[in-house]
């Protein structure tokens, strides 16, 4: 699958392993993947993310990427329609952490296991965020792997960095309408 990443997709999967290294991070995780997108300039994903305000707003979106790896992975959203049941989720979260420490519910937790130095490997999430990047070009009708299929799949699959995206005005639907506009632009360049 490797050989159809596009430079710039691969720069993005060298970009997440740095930011893990970087965090002392024990994987290589979706937030990871997010965060290297968001680092780069002049590619489609950043122009998608451009043109939806996204890049601007990189500190709130790493703050709610972690409030809500704080809570569990529980979404903003999901919070809200906890509460209209009744049920506070931040008064859950400050009860577990009085009792277990700060973080105790934060996903991406868990027993250290051994690795060989120097190798973090990909978490399921991640695993399957590149796996979803092959989907989103195959129905694309794409023949490579660009950095705006990773993004694609980072909104596609479920868990905290789709949530948090869609939060921030970049659902799957946000994606696909300014990748189908930016498509129209470039056929109409040609």
């Amino acid at each position: 699958m490797f050989e159809r990443f596009t430079k710039s997709a691969r720069e993005v999967v060298e970009g997440a392993v740095g930011h893990a290294g970087r965090t002392q991070a024990p994987a290589i995780t979706e937030d990871h993947l997010l965060l290297s997108l968001l680092d780069r300039e002049g590619t489609r994903a950043a122009s998608v993310l451009a043109a939806l305000g996204v890049d601007r707003r990189r500190e709130a979106l790493e703050e709610a990427l972690a409030q809500t790896r704080r809570r569990g992975g529980v979404s903003r959203a999901d919070a809200e329609a906890l509460a209209g049941l009744g049920i506070d989720v931040a008064e859950i979260v400050a009860r577990v952490e009085d009792v277990h420490g700060n973080g105790a519910l934060a996903t991406g937790r868990g027993p250290r296991r051994w690795r060989p130095a120097g190798r973090r490997p990909f978490t399921r999430g991640a695993k399957g965020v590149l796996e979803r990047s092959l989907r989103a070009a195959v129905a694309r009708g794409d023949r490579h792997i660009g950095d705006e299929h990773i993004l694609l799949a980072l909104t596609i699959g479920p868990g905290v960095v789709a949530d948090v995206l869609a939060e921030h005005g970049a659902s799957w639907a946000d994606v696909e309408r300014v990748l189908a506009a930016d498509g129209e632009g470039r056929a109409k360049a040609s």
